[in-house]
C-alpha cells in the first residue's frame, strides 16, 4: 500500500493519542519522525521499525517516507502536538507532488496550544492567535508586525518556541511589543514539558514574564484585556455571564 499517515501524536504520552492516530501508527510498517517524538512513542509499537532525523533534516525526513511509501509500504510519520500546527504536514503534501502513487493522509493530534491550556485553566476561551517566536524560517520582522497587530486587536496570543539557547531575548522582544498596546498587569502564564515528566506550569503577569526561566519545550499564553484569575486558574471569559 503506498501511503503516508502524517500524524499529530500530541504532547507525547500515550493518554494524549487520539484513537485515530493510534489506528494510523498501529497500521503503518514503520514510524519516521524527529529523533524525540519517535522516542516517545516507540514504546507503544515496540515490534515497528522506525527511522529517525536530527532537527534541521525536516526535507530529508519527509523525502524518505515518501519514497518508502512509493515502495510499496505503509508509514506514519509523527510529529509533535497536531501535523499541521508547526508540522510535516504541510511539507509532505508540497513535496507529494512529485510521488504521484503515494496517498497522504493527514491524522489530527492536540497542539500544545490546546493541551497547555487545559493546563491553566481557560486562557482561550475567546478569540486568539497563535505566533511562533522562532526566526529560523520566519523573518523577525514578519513575527514582530503579528505580534503588533495580535497586540492591537487585544486578542489573547499563545506562543510557540519562545527562545532557545541560541535566541535567548526573543520573549523579552516579544513582550516590549505586546506591552505598546497591553497592560503590565495582563495575566499570563506558561506550561513546560506539557504531558511529559517534569511538567511545570505558572501564572504571572506580563511584566513577569520576560524574567521566567523558559526554553523551547514551554508554550505561553498571553491574555487579552479581559483574561482574569478565577479560583487560581486562567480564564478568558466569552462573555456567557452578560448575556
Amino acid at each position: 500500500m503506498n501511503k503516508v499517515y502524517v500524524v499529530g501524536i500530541g504532547p507525547g504520552g500515550a493518554e494524549y493519542l487520539t484513537e485515530e492516530a493510534r489506528a494510523a501508527m498501529e497500521r503503518a510498517e514503520v514510524l519516521v519522525g524527529y529523533t524525540v517524538y519517535i522516542k516517545l512513542v516507540s514504546p507503544l509499537f515496540p515490534e515497528k521499525e522506525t527511522y529517525t532525523t536530527p532537527m534541521k533534516q525536516e526535507v530529508d525526513r519527509c523525502r524518505w517516507a515518501l519514497e518508502t511509501a512509493q515502495d510499496g509500504r505503509t508509514v506514519a510519520l509523527v510529529c509533535s502536538g497536531d501535523a499541521g500546527v508547526y508540522g510535516m504536514a504541510g511539507l509532505v503534501l508540497e513535496l507529494a507532488e512529485g510521488y504521484p502513487q503515494v496517498d497522504v493522509e493527514i491524522v489530527a493530534g492536540v497542539t500544545a496550544a490546546l493541551s497547555g491550556a487545559a493546563v491553566l485553566g481557560a486562557p482561550l476561551g475567546h478569540d486568539f492567535c497563535v505566533i511562533s517566536l522562532s526566526d529560523l524560517l520566519t523573518p523577525w520582522e514578519q513575527i514582530e508586525t503579528r505580534l503588533r497587530c495580535a497586540a492591537e486587536g487585544d486578542f489573547a496570543v499563545c506562543i510557540y518556541n519562545p527562545c532557545s539557547k541560541k535566541r535567548v531575548d526573543t520573549l523579552q522582544r516579544a513582550c516590549e511589543i505586546l506591552l505598546e498596546k497591553k497592560s503590565p498587569d495582563t495575566v499570563c502564564g506558561w506550561v513546560k514539558n506539557i504531558g511529559r515528566e517534569g511538567q511545570e506550569s505558572r501564572i504571572v503577569t506580563l511584566a513577569q514574564l520576560p524574567h521566567e526561566p523558559l526554553d523551547m519545550f514551554t508554550t505561553v499564553f498571553v491574555g487579552a484585556e479581559s483574561t482574569r484569575i478565577c479560583t487560581g486558574r486562567m480564564v478568558t471569559p466569552r462573555g456567557y455571564r452578560k448575556k
